[in-house]
């Protein structure tokens, strides 16, 4: 029979290789017609299109091109202003742009750092946008985007305050030789130098900056020296700084940047009075309306994203029934011949198996055992001694916690550790109750020495979640809490909540020292883990967060 072995393993070898070559050339054409579409700003197509080339490179095992893929679409996502989802999109690239010796790769991490930097800088954190922009600055091989790189850094370290660090960096931007990154060096510069010292005249600087913007047409940079001279000008000559202002709105509306024009009617309200109520109800209206956009385009997004996922998943499997029916085609030729094999070796194996029945039987009542064991001593656990923890939390911070108040926690904490060994569940709270138990969870841990905080914790998060479900996540917060108190030093704890689809996605951050990889399971965490698990959910640790530890939970709904 070796030989019938032989040929069907040469003839599924030579199948797969003539795919592969069919395959390898597919998503570069998905990937140049994603391009082609990124050139014509038609950004939905072109996000889809990358979205099926990431999906085509994995399949062939080209961590290159798909990492390519996904720094497009996430660039895409941050210039529609779905920031959050580009940075995830940014960090899911990162992962597959391992070998930073290769060139390619290199300028991809370039690119991709230097969009996740943009999106911070949007939702201020510019911190964090200064550290992205130095690791792009890291991974460049091109000298132009050096320069827009340290002109970026510069303008990031302006709106922190430390101003003669950006000079370094801008200074070092004023190097260039493309007139219109010197310009807005030169710009960023002035700005530096006269808020750092007000008594610094920087008219000089701006207006050259001004007229090289004018002379090369570059309405967006005309927009940046309009803002500079209308801060300049705005304790000096309140007049000269409201015609800036109007300036300022006047372009941003020619080339519709909703920003700008929000930056312009916030100074206008402040130096117009007079027309106050108009100006207040436009940049309302413009607030709202840039605000719907951006929604609607975080969902349009996750909505291409899931249908791609959804046709990706029809068409392996396909391929997979396809695959299949070959190979019982070519399987029933010796079909016969290993069944009479089979028939002789079934009933010396039959009998084996009777024997290892009966063994892993005896091994199951064991296991059952050990499981019932180890399931009580969870219970007792989560409800004894985390309950109790929580009790003695509250006793220690709050003030107003009295004797009655004390001894009624602890009353519960008996019951509930009582209707352990009844096997009693928990009756199943509505979307409210469950709510304000977070919420109760959480706000008990604060103190004079700790701040909690809570965002997005709305019952409809909570929509159809099943108790069991509830009491897990109950309990992952409870020991997510514990353990910050116990071993972080934190006097910052944030938990923000949100559903997307039929998931549910937790973040933690507090700001203490952090936890390093391999104390993960030792610092009380390790039956969070395994709760997730239990849910069907994922856990991830960023340990390599600057300071504090990040935690991002997410679990499906039901």
């Amino acid at each position: 029979m070796r030989p019938n072995y032989v040929f069907i393993i040469l003839l599924i070898f030579y199948s797969c290789n003539k795919v592969k070559t069919r395959d390898e050339i597919y998503p570069k054409k998905l990937y140049e017609k994603a391009k082609e579409f990124a050139n014509e700003n038609t950004s939905d197509s072109a996000f889809y299109y990358f979205n099926l080339a990431k999906n085509d490179y994995l399949e062939i095992y080209d961590s290159i091109g798909s990492g390519k893929s996904l720094v497009n679409m996430a660039i895409i996502q941050s210039n529609n202003g779905d920031f959050y989802g580009s940075i995830e999109t940014s960090l899911e690239a990162n992962k597959l742009l391992r070998d930073e010796n290769d060139s390619i790769v290199k300028s991809t991490l370039a690119a991709n750092y230097n969009s996740m930097a943009i999106s911070s800088s949007f939702l201020k954190n510019y911190e964090e946008s200064i550290s992205f922009y130095k690791k792009a600055l890291q991974f460049s091989n091109d000298d132009k985007n050096k320069y827009i790189y340290n002109n970026n850094i510069g303008d990031a370290l302006i709106l922190l305050g430390k101003y003669k660090e950006a000079k370094k960096h801008l200074e070092l931007a004023t190097l260039t030789k493309d007139s219109l990154i010197y310009a807005k060096a030169l710009n960023n510069l002035a700005r530096a130098k006269f808020l750092e010292n007000q008594d610094y005249n920087p008219l000089h600087e701006l207006n050259k900056a001004l007229k090289i913007r004018q002379n090369k047409e570059d309405l967006e940079g005309q927009n940046s020296s309009f803002s500079t001279l209308a801060d300049y000008y705005s304790d000096k000559i309140p007049k000269k700084s409201l015609f800036y202002a109007y300036k300022l709105l006047e372009t941003s509306e020619k080339i519709k940047i909703p920003e700008d024009q929000i930056n312009a009617l916030q100074r206008i309200i402040i130096l117009d009075q007079s027309n106050y109520l108009k100006s207040f109800q436009r940049l309302t209206a413009i607030n709202d309306s840039t605000q719907t956009a951006r929604n609607k385009t975080k969902k349009q997004f996750a909505v291409i994203r899931y249908d791609v996922e959804q046709k990706d998943v029809e068409n392996k499997n396909l391929k997979l029934r396809n695959v299949e029916n070959k190979i019982n085609i070519i399987y029933l030729s010796f079909g016969l011949g290993i069944l009479t094999l089979t028939l002789i070796l079934g009933y010396f194996w039959n009998e084996k198996r009777k024997k290892h029945i009966r063994q892993e039987k005896e091994k199951e009542k064991e296991l059952e055992v050990k499981n019932t064991q180890l399931k009580m001593s969870k219970k007792v656990h989560d409800v004894v001694a985390n309950g109790i923890y929580q009790v003695m939390t509250k006793i220690e911070n709050q003030e107003s916690f009295n004797k009655d108040e004390a001894l009624d926690e602890l009353e519960f904490v008996y019951e509930k550790s009582r209707d352990i060994s009844y096997e009693k569940e928990d009756s199943k709270n509505s979307e409210e109750e469950f709510k304000e138990k977070i919420s109760n969870l959480i706000a008990s841990f604060k103190n004079s020495s700790i701040e909690t905080y809570v965002a997005g914790n709305e019952s409809e998060i909570w929509s159809n979640l099943s108790s069991s479900i509830g009491e897990e996540i109950y309990q992952i917060i409870r020991e997510l809490l514990v353990n910050m108190k116990k071993h972080s030093k934190a006097d910052r704890v944030v938990f923000k909540f949100e559903r997307i689809n039929n998931f549910i996605k937790i973040q933690y951050t507090d700001n203490g020292i952090g936890i390093s990889g391999d104390l993960i399971y030792k610092n009380g965490l390790s039956s969070t883990v395994s709760r997730m698990e239990k849910i069907n959910g994922e856990i991830t640790f960023d340990i390599k967060t600057e300071k504090g530890l990040k935690i991002n939970i997410s679990f499906p709904a039901s």
